[in-house]
């Protein structure tokens, strides 16, 4: 049977923990042991931390898919912790979209990146986005165009392009999520690409990039010689 944090020396619970040393010092289950509260009668919160962290393999990125039923699977968590974990991971993305700063000038398929991958990279379903860049190719604005779901989103070039004029845009990069972690462009990516690029040349607005986003990476249609 598993000690209850109460019975550990004040030093090792994860509350005092943090208080004495600073969040830093936490590990990942002991973090996670503050949100569940209280453990059952046979284990300590972190011991339900630890669980909730094996079915995602201790991968953080993971952790922050899943769905409150998913995390109400581990045994000891109701519904009331599930919702304070996910809320909890909620507030980390949204850190990490906070502290994005939109880069000035884009010069590389890299800058473009930087700006979507904390937007994109944690989804569980796919989203479309557009920047808006002048002729110096520094961003105008950024803008979601659709939100779909695992397999897809649907693209209106019409609206790309009403987009571009009223921004006054002279150049767009287009980009979207791929939730599968696959980063090779599907069929329907190549032919919306193609389509997005026809109409800017006939508005006078280039497509410069089209990027694929994953968890850790991206794919650049520039960067393969495919614009």
């Amino acid at each position: 049977m598993s000690l209850k944090i109460t019975d550990w020396a004040v030093e090792d619970r994860p509350r005092e923990k943090l208080i004495q040393k600073g969040s830093s010092s936490l590990s990942d289950a002991e973090l996670l042991a503050i949100l569940i509260n209280s453990g059952t009668k046979d284990r300590s919160a972190v011991d339900l931390g630890r669980e909730l962290l094996g079915i995602v393999n201790n991968n953080l990125n993971s952790l922050g898919k899943l769905t409150i039923a998913d995390i109400k699977k581990i045994r000891g968590i109701g519904t009331a912790r599930a919702v304070t974990i996910a809320a909890s991971l909620e507030l980390g993305r949204r850190r990490k979209m906070a502290e994005v700063q939109v880069v000035p000038q884009i010069r590389s398929s890299k800058d473009v990146a930087d700006i979507f991958q904390p937007l994109l990279s944690d989804l569980v379903h796919e989203e479309f986005w557009i920047l808006f860049l002048n002729r110096s190719n520094k961003v105008i604005n950024r803008m979601k165009l659709s939100q779909g779901g695992i397999s897809g989103t649907v693209t209106d070039v019409r609206i790309v392009m009403k987009k571009a004029i009223e921004y006054l845009a002279s150049g767009i990069i287009v980009c979207h999520n791929h939730p599968s972690g696959n980063l090779n462009p599907s069929e329907s990516d190549s032919k919306i690409t193609q389509k997005i690029k026809e109409a800017g040349n006939l508005m006078d607005i280039q497509l410069l990039d089209h990027l694929i986003i994953s968890d850790k990476d991206y794919y650049s249609f520039a960067d393969n010689g495919l614009l």
